[in-house]
């Protein structure tokens, strides 16, 4: 239990203060900005009692990413397209306040329970644990009454401990406290954030039960736009998930339990198929998230090492997403719920972000596991460790004579 003193003690200390700094790669100046340049001043604010910065990570060549410590969200990520020229393939925002205005889910590190969780409700050794209710449905929708990635604030709405590790890492780290939002037990979490030489964004993490037996699920929650773009659609990207199998869910969209094989479905991504080929299918699990909101089965076991989880591709910039992760299943999301709306969704560069104008691919334990004993377990054990890793790795394809 030392380290798990030394992680609670670690979270519930105060804010680090740091002075952030943007460095950027020279490239030949655009007619029009390929991307915006965020300052760090439109990032620094109080906020329940805690500063709020912007962080930057980068590599040695010339990939950036950054993060504020606002729900521990990517705002940005300047990474190549198939002709060398940088852009921003992040959906995000230029200012802290547009980020506390905006889509509640948008870039953030998601906790202390990813997903849904039906009814809000589960039993843990034989107690009912009632949680916070934030996802919520008015008709003609589907009723839905489920807990949403953490309740009303989770990990997204809160204020990470931020320390700048080195010019590639950083840091963040929170305390989930027992009885908030209705989960049990402390428990503390750090992310570290970093980019390697080979573009790689990865997202590691760990946690521990501090006093009392709990449950845990994690993901990261960047909206990916590979155009460069990010007012574009995705329908045209182009993807792979080697999954054989989908949770079947209610309209409500929480799992019954069961799984359903992808083999002459909509759902089958197991060969390379845009996002929007059958996206508009006449099929119910289309139909109750208004396109792709779904669980894909990447094993029924908690692996320990990196597997691959999914390659999509943008075939007008030749950017490539590879997503390999710890994790036992990954939720492929087409932004459904992005809407056009002001000021949610006014996002950097003054661009409307509108319907399906971003891609979310969110490895994780399965949703509602807590109330499906088929599913691997999200149970921690008092003084027991939650530890994963997300790769986010970004390459090029060769240009076409179509592309060029």
């Amino acid at each position: 239990m030392k380290k798990a003193t030394v992680l609670l003690s670690m979270c519930a200390a105060s804010a680090l203060t740091f002075a952030p700094h943007l460095v950027f790669a020279k490239t030949a100046a655009p007619a029009q900005p390929a991307y915006v340049e965020l300052r760090p001043a439109d990032f620094q604010k109080e906020v329940d009692g805690k500063q709020v910065g912007l962080y930057t990570i980068k590599n040695k060549k010339g990939m950036v990413v950054n993060i504020t410590n606002y729900g521990a969200r990517v705002e940005q990520i300047l990474v190549p397209d198939r002709h060398g020229k940088l852009g921003d393939v992040a959906q995000g925002y230029e200012t802290i306040d547009q980020v506390m205005a905006g889509q509640g889910s948008m870039g953030a590190f998601i906790g202390r329970y990813a997903n849904r969780i039906g009814n809000g409700t589960f039993t843990l050794d034989g107690t009912e644990y009632k949680l916070a209710i934030n996802d919520l449905s008015t008709p003609p929708a589907a009723p839905r009454q489920n807990t949403l990635h953490g309740g009303k604030k989770g990990s997204r709405f809160v204020v990470f401990d931020a320390k700048q590790l080195s010019d590639n890492a950083v840091q963040m780290s929170i305390l989930f406290k027992d009885g908030e939002e209705g989960f049990p037990g402390d428990l503390p979490v750090r992310v570290i954030y970093s980019v390697t030489d080979s573009n790689e964004l990865v997202i590691s993490y760990d946690a521990v039960a501090a006093n009392k037996k709990t449950v845990a699920n994690f993901t990261g929650h960047t909206f990916f736009n590979l155009s460069g773009n990010i007012g574009s659609t995705i329908e045209d990207h182009i993807l792979t998930v080697p999954a054989e199998k989908v949770l079947e869910a209610s309209p409500s969209l929480v799992p019954n339990g069961k799984l359903r094989d992808v083999a002459d479905s909509p759902m089958d991504f197991r060969k390379p198929k845009a996002l929007g080929r059958d996206i508009k299918a006449d099929y119910d699990l289309l139909k109750a998230g208004n396109g792709y909101d779904n669980h894909y089965v990447l094993s029924m076991k908690q692996p320990t090492e990196l597997a691959f989880n999914a390659r999509i591709r943008d075939p007008k910039s030749g950017r490539v997403l590879e997503v390999w992760s710890t994790e036992p299943g990954i939720q492929v999301y087409s932004g459904n719920f992005l809407e056009g709306k002001i000021p949610r969704d006014l996002g950097k560069g003054s661009i409307v972000m509108p319907f399906r104008s971003a891609f979310c691919l969110e490895p994780s334990r399965f949703p509602d596991s807590v109330n499906q004993p088929g599913f691997p377990s999200t149970e921690i054990k008092p003084g027991e460790w939650y530890s994963g890793k997300i790769v986010y790795k970004f390459s090029t394809d060769k240009a076409t004579a179509a592309s060029k």
